[in-house]
This record gives structure tokens, C-alpha cells and sequence, in this order.
């Protein structure tokens, strides 16, 4: 084939957006994919499990519908049929992606990348082999579950991980889940509301170790509640067969050794980068234990050659997988820009969801500022109590000087949704006061982020007086 401006590897979040800005730009883009156009995220990932937690929302709805006045009976789940709906999204939004990448012109080649030269790829498909010469090229080829190096965690029969949980066509009656981060926390979530019997272990002191801990702690309690065994300070030890067939998890907690039992186990700790057949270092690609370290302007350490998403090791999130993409091409095409990693929205989409943007308290802290924290309970906030969502928070971290915020916290029901808000006041390097000054539609769910931003003041409306502030 002629030779092309941009070849990618990879056709996630990252790649695929890159190829779609590429040719925006002018740039003759091939774009090679191995396996399904939207990589993990669209097939193995955000989206199918996405899918799953909306059936999971509408069955918990169901159940308490008698909450809202409505009176529901022989509620129950039809697993293969949520997992036909699962798949025909992930279909649909595949399909999609197909055709915007048709309609923008951009050359994709079914097959496996390889680099044979700093710009030279191979694509293997079939047998045949076709050589792409390219002025870049652009890794992004994603990441993939790890698992740990516990005895028996590699038993296929007991363990399993985030892929081969969308891959089962029935459920389990009882499940242990190794990791309290989003992974593990959506799919206990998932499992719990599908009516498994729940075991969530966390070797951190807090659910969602990344969060800022008050955030970790809340969730953990909304869990407990719901009837999920949640605990934290677990480390595992080794994971056997059981008389019963099942699997038995040993692990330690508080200096005492236990076990709890379950049909599987799902591991849902750590990934691995997806760069072992790509040839990156016999072409001179600086590797760090597989992962890919890069510039801001996304590029390696052999000019012309640009890594983005998951293979980075930056945070491992679809949109700035997206972002990396946009950033590289345009990088090429002579723009000045770069991202800013200290303003990424984090989204876990459990039951309630938990957002975040910008440093945790701790964080600040450690950094040096001198830190106000608000926080304003959904408990107070109109809009969720008309939706019967009460449990959460919303806490803002701010710089005491100037007001700067620093960092935003949701555990909310619209909590993905919420963060936009806080995202972009980051983004316009708003103050506390300019948050709080904008008006907000009443009843609404980010009316929590102004009474959190009049909050770190002690000036919340919708709150009791703090104690030191009366008289």
C-alpha cells in the first residue's frame, strides 16, 4: 500500500480517536486492529460492564418501587437476556465506530502490528502479510488483567477475571472478590445486586485506594449495608479447591489468618501492558517492565514513534487513552499542546457512583498546601430525596489563600455526572467563590457542588450553623 502519515496500532479509545483527529488534520491515517474495532473499553470493558450495572440499577429500582408509591410483583432477573442486551450495545457502538472511521477516510487493517523498522509497520492477518511505511507511528495497543503471584490465583477452574466474568452465561451463587478498587468494586456490585452472596477483600485500609479516603470509607459503608461483605486491611495469601469444589481464599487480617469461601473468585487486581509481540525494542523503544514510557508530546525515545493509552502506564482510564490520542496527532501536526494529568475525571460507576477530579485531602496536604475542606450530605440536597438517593457526599478540597480548588470528591447517584462541572471549573482555574457564585437550577443534583464550595467557608445554606462559627 502507499505510504501513510500516521500509522496506528490499536483501535481502543485511544487509537481510534487518534486515527479520527489524524484525518481531521489532513493526515492519510491506516489504523490496525487485531481483533474488534473499540478495544478493550468498547468490548471487554466500560461499556459492557456499563450495560450490566444499568440492568443491575433498574432491578434494585424495582425492588424498592413500593419506596416511590409503586407496586411491583415477580420482579426478577433474566441473566441471558441483560446479556443479550449487554452485547447487542457493545455491537451497536461498534458498528458505530466502524462508520466514523469509513466516513473520515482512515485505512483499517485487520491484522497484527509489528514494528520492523522506526517507520515501518507489518500487519499479519490470515497468513498474508502487508508492509505499511508511515512519517509516525503510534502505539496503543491497551492492557490487559494481570494476575498476582498468589498461589492458585492462576486456577482457571476457581479464578476468574474481568474478561471471563463477561463471558459467563449463568451466574455463581456465591463469589469472593479480590480488589477493592473500580474493577472490583463494580463487578461486587454487579454480582450482589444479581443476587450472589458477596465477599469484597481490599489489602488497603480503604475501599478505592486511589480516593481520597472519606470517599473509600463511604462507599465501603453504602456496601455493607446493601449486604456486602466488605473487608479492608486483606491481603490474600493462597487460594485452594475446597471439598465442595468451591474455592477457599486465605488472607490476613488485623495480624490474624482467615478464610472465606466462594463458588469463584474474580480477580480484579492490576493490569498488564499489551507490547510483547510489537517488536518495540529491537527497533531501540525504551520499555519499563512492558509499559512504555513517553514525552508530553506522547513520543518514545525514537523520534517519530508515539505511545498512548493504557501501554503508557499513566492513569488507565478510556478518556485519557482519547485525550493522549488527540494530543499526539496534533503534536505532529506542529500544535503546542499537551495533557494535564492533575485534571482527569475518575468515574466508578457503582451503586451510588463515586467521581473524582484533582487531589484528595491527604494529597493536599502532603503537598504543602494549607487546605479548607466542604462537604455538604445528600441527605440535605432537594434533588435527592425527590430520587430516593440520599446516601453520598460531596466534598471539596480547597487552597485556605486563595480559594483555589484543588480537588473534588463525589459519592452520589449522578456523581459521573456531577464531576463535569467540577472538571471544568479545574480547568478555568475557578475559585471556591466562583463556584459557589454560579447560579445553580434548583432541584438539581450539582446544587450539592455549591453548597460543598460555600462550605469549605463555613457558609453552606442548606446546612446547620457549624458549632465554632456561633455564638
Amino acid at each position: 500500500m502507499e505510504p501513510v502519515d500516521v500509522c496506528i496500532i490499536g483501535a481502543g479509545p485511544g487509537g481510534y480517536v487518534a486515527a479520527i483527529r489524524a484525518a481531521q488534520l489532513g493526515m492519510k491515517v491506516a489504523l490496525v486492529e487485531r481483533e474488534e474495532l473499540g478495544g478493550v473499553c468498547l468490548n471487554k470493558g466500560c461499556i459492557p460492564t456499563k450495560a450490566l450495572l444499568r440492568t443491575a440499577e433498574l432491578l434494585a429500582a424495582f425492588r424498592r418501587a413500593a419506596d416511590w408509591g409503586i407496586h411491583v410483583e415477580n420482579v426478577r432477573l433474566d441473566y441471558p437476556a441483560a446479556v443479550q442486551r449487554r452485547d447487542a450495545v457493545v455491537r451497536s457502538l461498534r458498528q458505530g465506530v466502524a462508520g466514523l472511521l469509513k466516513s473520515q477516510g482512515v485505512q483499517v487493517l485487520a491484522g497484527q502490528g509489528r514494528l520492523q523498522g522506526p517507520r515501518t509497520v507489518e500487519v499479519t492477518h490470515d497468513g498474508t502479510t502487508q508492509t505499511v511505511e508511515a512519517r509516525h507511528i503510534v502505539v496503543a495497543t491497551g492492557s490487559a488483567p494481570a494476575i498476582p503471584p498468589i498461589p492458585g490465583a492462576d486456577n482457571p477452574a476457581l479464578v476468574i477475571t474481568s474478561d471471563d466474568a463477561l463471558a459467563l452465561r449463568e451466574l455463581p451463587r456465591s463469589i469472593v472478590v479480590v480488589g477493592g478498587g473500580a474493577v472490583g468494586a463494580e463487578w461486587a456490585d454487579i454480582f450482589h445486586t444479581f443476587g450472589c452472596e458477596v465477599t469484597l477483600l481490599e489489602m488497603m485500609p480503604t475501599l478505592l485506594p486511589t480516593e481520597d479516603e472519606e470517599i473509600g470509607r463511604t462507599l465501603a459503608r453504602v456496601f455493607t449495608r446493601r449486604g456486602i461483605k466488605v473487608l479492608t486491611g486483606a491481603r490474600v495469601l493462597a487460594i485452594e479447591t475446597g471439598a465442595n469444589g468451591g474455592a477457599v481464599v486465605h488472607y490476613t487480617a488485623d495480624g490474624r489468618e482467615a478464610t472465606v469461601e466462594g463458588e469463584r473468585v474474580l480477580m480484579g487486581v492490576g493490569r498488564k501492558p499489551l507490547t510483547a509481540a510489537l517488536g518495540l525494542e529491537a527497533v531501540g523503544v525504551r520499555l519499563d517492565q512492558g509499559w512504555i514510557p513517553v514525552d508530553d508530546s506522547l513520543q518514545t525515545n525514537v523520534p517519530g514513534i508515539y505511545a498512548i493509552g493504557d501501554v503508557t502506564r499513566h492513569q488507565l482510564l478510556a478518556h485519557v487513552a482519547s485525550h493522549q490520542g488527540i494530543v499526539a496527532v496534533e503534536r505532529m501536526a506542529g500544535y503546542n499542546r499537551r495533557v494535564d494529568y492533575n485534571r482527569v475525571p475518575n468515574c466508578i460507576f457503582t451503586h451510588p457512583e463515586v467521581a473524582s477530579v484533582g487531589l484528595t485531602e491527604a494529597r493536599a496536604r502532603e503537598a504543602g498546601y494549607r487546605v479548607r475542606v466542604g462537604r455538604f450530605p445528600l441527605a440535605a440536597l432537594g434533588r435527592a430525596q425527590t430520587h430516593g438517593e440520599t446516601e453520598g457526599l460531596v466534598k471539596v478540597v480547597a487552597d485556605e489563600r486563595y480559594g483555589e480548588i484543588l480537588g473534588v470528591h463525589i459519592v452520589a447517584a449522578a456523581a459521573s455526572d456531577m464531576i463535569a462541572e467540577a472538571t471544568l471549573a479545574m480547568q478555568l482555574e475557578a475559585t471556591v467563590d466562583e463556584l459557589a457564585q454560579t447560579i445553580h437550577a434548583h432541584p438539581t443534583w450539582p446544587e450539592a457542588l455549591a453548597e460543598a464550595a460555600l462550605a469549605t467557608k463555613g457558609l453552606a445554606l442548606h446546612l446547620l450553623k457549624p458549632r465554632e462559627l456561633r455564638e
